[in-house]
């Protein structure tokens, strides 16, 4: 399978992108927790074990699993020019500008990281001071830095692969992100999606070096006609208006509806997928704090390409099941208990990957949800989940899917 096909939620999943957590956790300190958007400090060697029963349940029901790390190094293996740029433009985007840190940063990884794989995880992990042989005598930042000071910053996110670049279609939007710190993962995306035989050749509807703010949690693909996006503390209106011109522009696309979600503006419903996700035809599972009256913004595309906009007053049912095409089910997390649904929401009870119609993946912690979707015919594909979870994100945001099959 070459190329991207991505024209649902529910189609069965037949290609997978992840991340398996790495040393980035290891550069996770208390006091760098708030800047790298984590809560607590996951135990790694649990974390991985965790991961890898994940990505074997995902190859248990016939999914190709390809990791992120592996498509990055297979760019940079034979091309020597690309991987010096590639380190370049990533030591810029460390914020490494003075030129003896560039040029010293430089040789240190080409001379002990020759490995391409080796360099690409050595560049999601990050770079201590005290790794480094250098003169500190005379550089008064040096003499009063610690030596375990980070020179270049981990990127512990990374095995949330559903945000920095999102299959839409046949093709893909690479994102500007909302914070600095997960802003430089999209750079792999641009790398791959540019260069790898797979991938490249791909129609990118967004790139990373737009201005606004765009996160692949809040891309839903409802079917291979309507996109819907999340308004969220991640993803931007503006954002949404650019991307709406790339799909519309495209004649490739055969999208010809965005859905901009208006949702709450907080860290418990940070991407539109952690508030609802589609579970089978018919079925969506859903935080009960998005029910009630909500606004909904419908695109379209105009004469001229231009964007149409209208405002939507509505439930989430009617607008679903108009937009799905027939009635729909929601599913509340928690099984509609308030406690239950705010602390397994914590827990990304709702955020759950489908692996084909009805057969979703899940958090073990979750049980009050899990029972309730095991109750209303789901079936469900448990995954271990006690130190995964501590970065926020459930088994969709753990996921990019690159292929599923038409329904």
């Amino acid at each position: 399978m070459t190329g991207v096909n991505v024209k649902s939620e529910i189609g069965p999943l037949k290609k997978v992108i992840l991340h398996r957590p790495g040393k980035e956790l290891l550069n996770l300190t208390p006091d760098t927790l708030e800047r790298l958007l984590f809560d607590d400090i996951p135990f790694l060697e649990i974390a991985q074990q965790e991961h890898d029963a994940f990505a074997q349940a995902l190859r248990d029901n016939g999914v190709e699993v390809v990791y992120l790390e592996d498509l990055m190094a297979d760019v940079i293996r034979d091309n020597a020019d690309l991987r010096s740029q590639f380190i370049e433009e990533w030591l810029e985007e460390a914020d490494i500008h003075t030129p003896k840190w560039h040029k010293l940063l430089h040789e240190y990884l080409d001379a002990n990281y020759a490995d391409p794989k080796a360099l690409v995880e050595k560049t999601m992990e990050g770079i201590h001071l005290d790794e480094l042989e250098i003169d500190r005598s005379n550089s008064l930042i040096d003499q009063v830095s610690s030596p375990t000071k980070m020179v270049c910053d981990p990127m512990p996110n990374l095995y949330f692969t559903r945000d920095p670049f999102a299959m839409v279609g046949n093709g893909v939007t690479i994102h500007r992100m909302y914070s600095v710190t997960r802003n430089r993962e999209t750079m792999y995306g641009k790398y791959i999606f540019d260069h790898h035989p797979d991938f490249k050749g791909t129609p990118q509807y967004y790139s990373r070096d737009n201005a606004f703010h765009i996160e692949g949690g809040d891309i839903l693909n409802i079917n291979d006609h309507v996109l819907a996006i999340g308004i969220s503390q991640r993803t931007e209106p503006d954002a949404i208006d650019t991307l709406a011109q790339g799909i519309f522009h495209d004649e490739r696309s055969s999208i010809d509806t965005i859905l901009a979600f208006d949702i709450p503006n907080s860290r418990a419903f940070m991407h539109l997928d952690t508030v609802f996700t589609q579970i089978d035809y018919d079925k969506f599972t859903i935080h009960p704090g998005i029910l009630g009256p909500l606004t909904v913004f419908e695109l379209t595309k105009g004469a001229e390409g231009e964007v149409k906009v209208k405002r939507l007053d509505s439930d989430l049912e009617t607008i679903l099941t108009k937009y799905v095409g027939q009635p729909v089910q929601l599913l509340q997390c928690g099984a509609g208990d308030r406690i239950a649904a705010e602390r397994e929401q914590w827990n990304d009870g709702s955020n759950t990957l489908c692996i084909e119609p009805g057969k979703i993946c899940v958090y073990q912690r979750n049980n009050v949800t899990n029972d309730f979707l095991y109750k209303n015919g789901l079936e469900l594909v448990v995954v271990p989940s006690c130190e995964l979870s501590r970065g926020r994100g459930g088994p969709r945001c753990m996921s990019m899917p690159a292929w599923r099959e038409d329904l």
